[in-house]
């Protein structure tokens, strides 16, 4: 299903929608991490 908030990183809907500001920050956070972790190790 297609995110309508705009806020999934991913363009598809992961629930980040319920998330407040501070929780969506932490999240994405963590997303942007683990996607550099996955790259570094795809090298």
């Amino acid at each position: 299903m297609a995110c309508g908030c705009g806020r999934s990183p991913t363009g598809k809907c992961i629930g980040w929608h319920a998330l407040s500001e501070k929780e969506y920050q932490e999240k994405l956070k963590e997303y942007k991490d683990e996607e550099l972790a996955k790259r570094k190790t795809d090298e």
